[in-house]
């Protein structure tokens, strides 16, 4: 072995360090993993088992616990049987955990058993980001990725589902007797091998429609007519790609500008983004402390009253609004070809004719104002406009408030690309760690949970990275 780097013999006596301690270097994650859960009070949070029973056998106290998830999601080890394993021969948790070793059920129930408290934790780490000052910048952006659940696409039923799988059966089936019908005017040895596979074909396509009925009256039931088997709590959402979906959930995460921190995060499992935005920014706005705080999202959040209640709650928004008109898909003028003129309350068309308004609606509880022109019948320009009798605009009453928000993007569109630069950044990361099968467990509470210790994790190493390991360690004890 000449010329080579050459090893230690197996068997060669060795003088290991006499502490522990000796092997974790200063600047090791493990230690600022130690001091933050050190310093936090686990009682108050809400961890089961702080106190200890006066009988029984001994438990492992919260704290152990604890250190050992964030341990697992910030070097991506999320199974518990593997947790297990390296607290037997991980240096490093042996050092974090003192050699304790609990077993693969304890840590699991651990998890399952303190959701709420694992959620207060995540959130405690933002209020130390926030005693760090790393949120000087008043901006951050919003979005929603799905991800996916513990439920194959084959065990969730939705009504066009069902209907597509019905057919397939009923074609197997058509298909099936033809071929028995065939199979009669072949050789009688020959035939009655193929009968009697053909048979136990139509069997089991008898016994898929008896399962799919069952499952359709659990789907009838359903509020959103949906129903999934392995993850009740699952939903079938579609994605960017054509014709493509995914069976999971929709995470919404509220990320910093300045140091792509996961500020606020939520698990729904509702598929479009529509209704969160309010939330997501209140959420930000309390995490942060920025009483003066600028949002950005996509078009997909675009939602009259959520950009109203920002509006109230002194939430500047910044988002595109969705080209959905049916005008302009026909060929007509757009909606922005028409002008609005608040002092007179009257728009004016193209053409350069007055639409005056007429009545008002409430729809959906919002209160719509309709203006039209009297001259529409005689214009040149009306085939370009429209193809009913007159050109109707409605207007909702609190419209200005979605014009300034135009208005605003309009004159500071760099906030869009700011908007990609930001928030795309950890759901890649969070996707890289969490590997091809995303979450690992099942239902809200638990998919909430685990969750939160991706987004701690994920927020740690990014503090880590800014910061230092000594500096979150002093943060802490401070």
């Amino acid at each position: 072995m000449k010329r080579f780097v050459v090893g230690e013999a197996r068997d060669q006596s060795t003088l290991f360090p006499t502490l522990l301690d000796d092997f974790i270097a200063e600047d090791n994650p493990v230690r600022a993993i130690e001091a933050f859960v050190e310093g936090l009070d686990l009682k108050d949070m809400g961890f089961k088992g702080v106190d200890p029973h006066a009988t029984g056998r001994p438990a492992y106290h919260p704290a152990v616990l604890l250190k050992l998830y964030i341990y697992g999601y910030l070097n991506r080890i999320q199974s518990s049987r593997r947790l297990e394993r390296e607290t037997q021969r991980n240096v490093e948790l042996m050092w974090l955990t003192e050699r304790l070793t609990p077993d693969f059920k304890t840590i699991a129930d651990f998890r399952k058993d303190n959701g709420d408290a694992i959620r207060r934790v995540c959130r405690e780490f933002i209020v130390l980001c926030r005693r760090l000052e790393l949120f000087s910048q008043a901006i951050v952006a919003i979005d929603g990725s799905k991800f996916k659940a513990v439920n194959n696409r084959n065990r969730n039923f939705t009504a066009t589902k069902m209907k597509r799988r019905l057919e397939q059966i009923e074609e197997s089936f058509n298909r099936y007797l033809s071929q028995l019908d065939t199979a009669d005017h072949t050789e009688p040895a020959l035939a009655e091998a193929k009968t009697k596979h053909l048979k136990e074909k139509i069997i089991k396509l008898k016994e898929e429609t008896a399962r799919l009925q069952s499952v359709e009256e659990q789907r009838l039931q359903s509020p959103d007519q949906q129903v999934s088997l392995t993850d009740p709590d699952a939903r079938s959402m579609a994605t960017s790609g054509r014709g493509t979906g995914t069976v999971g959930y929709n995470v919404q995460t509220a990320v910093d500008s300045q140091h792509h921190l996961i500020v606020a995060h939520e698990v729904t499992n509702i598929g479009h983004d529509r209704g969160q935005l309010f939330n997501m920014a209140k959420q930000a706005r309390e995490a942060t402390g920025i009483k003066e705080l600028k949002v950005v999202a996509d078009r997909g959040y675009f939602k009259g009253e959520e950009i109203l209640a920002c509006h109230k709650e002194g939430i500047t928004t910044y988002l595109p609004k969705p080209m959905t008109s049916p005008n302009q898909a026909k060929g007509f003028f757009p909606r922005d070809a028409f002008r609005y003129f608040p002092e007179s309350n009257e728009y004016s068309c193209p053409a350069g004719q007055r639409l005056i308004w007429r009545y008002e609606t409430i729809e959906k509880g919002m209160k719509l104002h309709t203006y039209w022109s009297s001259a529409c019948a005689s214009c040149a320009m009306k085939e370009k406009c429209t193809n009913g009798k007159q050109r109707r605009i409605r207007r909702w009453e609190h419209e200005d408030v979605l014009e300034s928000a135009q208005s605003r993007l309009d004159w500071n569109p760099e906030v869009m690309r700011l908007r990609r630069q930001t928030v795309e950044h950890p759901f890649g990361t969070l996707k890289a760690w969490m590997g091809a099968t995303h979450f690992a467990t099942k239902r809200f509470r638990n998919v909430g949970t685990e969750m939160s210790l991706h987004v701690l994790a994920y927020n740690l190493k990014r503090v880590i990275k800014i910061l230092g390991v000594n500096e979150i360690m002093r943060a802490t004890r401070a």
